[in-house]
């Protein structure tokens, strides 16, 4: 499929447009790293899906396993992060 690398170059060049607008107008670098980290997602799951051909199921089942595991990895490192805040 051709179709994934396009997209994932078309974000990246788009977010990294945005970001640094962002941050020119906010001086805040969390936003670039959460478009980055947008752009990295579609990179990966489009890699996997092209590189074990997957069909529909497939898709939606890399979708969904790696959606699950960025939502556990967000919680658990927001309260990582939340708890050495609290130390200081």
């Amino acid at each position: 499929m051709v179709f994934y690398p396009l997209l994932g170059w078309g974000i990246f060049w788009i977010a990294l447009i945005i970001g640094i607008i962002l941050f020119i107008k906010f001086r805040m670098i969390y936003p670039i790293i959460y478009l980055i980290s947008v752009s990295l997602y579609i990179f990966t799951a489009g890699f996997t899906i092209d590189v074990f051909k997957f069909e529909k199921l497939g898709i939606l089942s890399t979708l969904i396993i790696s959606a699950i595991i960025f939502m556990v990895l967000g919680y658990y490192f927001s309260r990582v992060i939340a708890l050495e805040a609290r130390k200081r």
